[in-house]
């Protein structure tokens, strides 16, 4: 067991090690004769890069001020990373299926991730032996259908579709209806992202939420958002527009492993305040991990 979380660590800081450089470097270099001032403006300076975002590096650094005595290099670090940890651990709570059928449906623009997302999903949970079952809810893309079904071949889940361009609230019903008679425990719905249209975007992704909750009194007990980590502030605007139209519970956070911009989850876990669930740093299966924020702040600072 403590191999396996060795490993898991492991994997976490390689998949962080950008960001981590970023924010460290620019501490490391402040202290080349710099004032106690200077220090902590130049680590608000990286913070700031590392799209940890205005507010969030704001705070983090009046913090500081009050408890730095500008000398020591690793009680800075130390501080730091305890600040950082006070914001990430009231947004750490992984989630656990409930009653059967547990219904998610995954959320996001196109690129981010999401359909892999909710393959490596799929992939998890038909490992710990549930019945899962996908819906090709993304009725625009023939591409994304294709996606999932191939996800579907590969980790051995069913996947309920339509033609392309049909209702994808019609998707949602027959999937609903479908994991309710084959005794499903686990439903994932992907769904449409299409930014350019995007008050049409929300519109349809009310009518697929009011579908399932419809045909099953409760769900979708988990609305999944799916970001980008790469794409920085841009992840966070995106969270504020997905959470005003129908209510996000929890975000995946993809794409670490490839950007210098992974602070953008202090940003949105300072600012929303909602649970983060996954983090992604691989394009493998077991990539998708839980995340905790104790572990996640020792792999970035």
């Amino acid at each position: 067991m403590f191999d396996k979380l060795k490993s898991g660590l492991a994997s976490l800081k390689a998949g962080l090690a950008r960001t981590h450089n970023a924010i460290m470097g620019g501490v490391d270099a402040a202290f080349t004769g710099a004032s106690r001032e200077g220090i902590l403006e130049k680590l608000e300076e990286s913070l700031i890069l590392a799209d940890v975002g205005v507010g969030a590096s704001g705070e983090i650094v009046d913090k500081l001020r009050g408890v730095f005595g500008g000398k020591d290099p690793e009680r800075l670090k130390q501080l730091l990373r305890d600040s950082v940890y006070e914001i990430l651990k009231d947004v750490e709570r992984p989630l656990e299926a409930g009653p059967s059928p547990f219904v998610i449906m995954a959320i996001g623009i196109n690129g981010v991730g999401k359909t892999t997302t909710i393959g490596k999903l799929a992939g998890r949970y038909s490992g710990e032996g549930k019945a899962v079952l996908m819906a090709a809810a993304d009725t625009f893309r023939a591409a994304a259908i294709e996606q999932l079904e191939l996800w579907g071949e590969r980790v051995g889940c069913p996947v309920i579709r339509q033609t392309q361009g049909g209702d994808p609230g019609a998707v949602a019903f027959d999937a609903v209806r479908a994991a309710v008679s084959r005794k499903t425990d686990v439903l994932i719905l992907d769904t449409a992202g299409r930014l350019h249209t995007k008050v049409n975007l929300m519109e349809e992704l009310k009518k697929v939420k009011k579908v399932v909750g419809r045909e099953l009194t409760g769900a979708p007990h988990e609305i999944l958002l799916v970001l980008d980590a790469s794409t920085g502030q841009n992840a966070l605007n995106q969270a504020r527009l997905f959470n005003e139209a129908v209510g996000v519970t929890g975000i995946a956070l993809t794409k670490l492993d490839g950007t210098a911009k992974g602070g953008i989850i202090i940003a949105v876990a300072n600012e929303l305040k909602i649970p983060i669930r996954f983090v992604g740093i691989g394009e493998g299966v077991g990539d998708l991990k839980d995340f905790n924020a104790r572990d996640f702040t020792d792999a970035l600072i």
